[in-house]
């Protein structure tokens, strides 16, 4: 007999079966639909009644009390997801719940708390950090004598949170032969590494931290949980500083191994998620996604069991994750080039380029010095930056390829106004397909020289650039603009920036 099968956890998952099951139907568990050895099984935890697998653990706590202590409210600390498991269980049990959440939670999931709690939930915002939310709660609690709802360290909580395991054995869709599972502080990774290690014995358990909030990883090298001096909240469902007492003793013995992964890797894999299942997960969601990818997984024989564990993020980080997502593709590299300041050197550099290369980023400003350095981002295949590689060598263009800098990541282009001469700045709107932006550079080098151009791929049919003409001093800059079509080979609208814009943006 498996020895977990007499494990306090063990036990607590099949007490949760039956409150879980009495609220919500099982979340599916779907193939990725991706080129691999073996079968990709993801677990749609992001259609679960919060989008988010947290509920679990925290109906199944408040369930299991009694009239009495659930008459006296509860008490929680949450990043958000935890926060709205409580309130949907204590409007459902006609209880109260005082919820602690940092200040800088995004209003999306504390709208969520509120709509899913009501008049039952008091949402008190307190700190920069869960840990600081989690410490005002905890001192709340002991002065008030109200229970307090662990968002992971409680084995009620891990064991609702090992239902969703329970879900998977029952689907019919095993065996496993791996499982890479979140990790924040250990809630989630325990009560689902029990079940299916009981279930699936020769399964190997991977556990996915990010880089830089690997609490569990520094709990293990030091033989007990310990504080992180610093913690990376891009994955902020998994932005934990500490890992729990009870979680670390589980995790320690059910975890064979843990990945770490960048947050350009979560970015990806959250890309990959909306291409083929037309999901969109926070990032703590598809963290355990961009694991398995970073582990080779494609190259893997068997079953592999992912979890998008969470899919409640705030629309405003959806521009920062496309960008980022650009780093987790091969296909997409950023290169510096060093060029003379003369008309038609930009032209030049774009004539290299074969048609099947994209410019997904063009970074460019004049400065005083002779030469300058553009950065541009191209999306290709291996075969076709082999091929604009051989091309510029030809013709002598001296480049490098270039890691996602602070410069390219922020939009920094150097410029310097030439005082002697005017400058005229368009908005340019072109074709977002191979060729525009060389065939609108084609259209002008002739008619100024072009000091400034800024534009980023933001995913639209239509790309918006920022560019900046240097034009003779005896030239009306109203003139100049009126010179040019409005639309031509690869563009399809220009528009003036007015005096005042320029004025605002350089000084000028």
């Amino acid at each position: 007999m498996n020895p977990l099968t007499g494990d306090p956890l063990f036990q607590e998952i099949l007490n949760a079966r039956q409150r879980i099951y009495t609220y919500a139907e099982p979340t599916p568990l779907e193939r990725l639909p991706i080129s691999a050895k073996g079968s990709l099984f993801v677990k749609r935890e992001d259609q679960s009644p919060i989008h988010a697998y947290k509920w679990r653990g925290a109906f199944n706590k408040m369930a299991a009390l009694d009239k009495a202590t659930l008459s006296h409210g509860v008490i929680t600390a949450s990043a958000g997801n935890h926060a709205q498991g409580v309130a949907l269980a204590a409007k459902i049990m006609q209880a109260h719940a005082t919820i602690y959440m940092p200040v800088a939670t995004p209003r999306m999931k504390q709208d969520a708390v509120r709509k899913h709690g009501g008049a039952h939930v008091d949402i008190r915002l307190f700190g920069d950090t869960f840990s600081e939310a989690l410490d005002a709660a905890v001192t709340e609690q002991e002065r008030s004598g109200k229970l307090f709802v662990h968002a992971y360290d409680d084995i009620q909580v891990m064991g609702g949170q090992g239902t969703l395991a329970d879900e998977i054995v029952m689907s019919g869709k095993g065996p496993f032969d791996r499982a890479y599972i979140q990790i924040g502080g250990g809630g989630l990774l325990a009560g689902v590494a029990c079940w299916l290690k009981v279930h699936y014995p020769g399964i190997e358990i991977i556990g996915v931290e990010g880089e830089r909030q690997a609490c569990m990883t520094a709990a293990l090298e030091n033989g007990a949980p310990i504080n992180l001096d610093y913690v990376d909240v891009f994955c902020d469902g998994t932005a934990v500083r500490r890992a729990g007492n009870r979680t670390f003793a589980y995790c320690q013995k059910l975890i064979d191994r843990i990945v770490q992964v960048s947050n350009d890797a979560v970015s990806g894999a959250i890309k990959l998620c909306w291409e083929t299942l037309r999901t969109t997960p926070e990032p703590s969601g598809a963290l355990g996604i961009a694991g398995a990818l970073a582990d080779g997984v494609l190259e893997k024989n068997g079953n592999t069991l992912l979890i998008i564990c969470g899919s409640n993020m705030d629309l405003s980080m959806l521009s920062r994750i496309s960008a980022r997502a650009l780093l987790a593709s091969s296909s997409k590299r950023f290169y510096r080039f060093q060029i003379n300041d003369q008309p038609g050197t930009l032209l030049k550099i774009m004539k290299c380029f074969p048609d099947a290369a994209n410019v997904i980023e063009f970074q460019y400003g004049r400065t005083e010095s002779e030469t300058v350095s553009p950065v541009l981002g191209i999306e290709a295949s291996d075969e076709i930056f082999a091929e604009m590689e051989n091309n510029l060598c030809k013709g002598d263009i001296i480049f490098e390829a270039r890691d996602y800098d602070l410069a390219i990541e922020f939009g920094i282009i150097p410029f310097q106004p030439n005082p002697e001469r005017q400058m005229s700045f368009l908005k340019l709107e072109f074709h977002e397909r191979s060729g525009s932006v060389s065939g609108f550079l084609e259209q002008y080098q002739e008619e100024a020289n072009i000091c400034y151009f800024n534009y980023r791929y933001s995913g639209e049919i239509v790309g918006r650039a920022l560019i900046g003409f240097e034009i003779p001093i005896e030239m009306d800059t109203e003139n100049f603009f009126q010179s040019l079509p409005r639309t031509g080979p690869g563009y399809r609208a220009i528009h003036k920036v007015s005096t005042s814009e320029v004025s605002a943006i350089f000084g000028k």
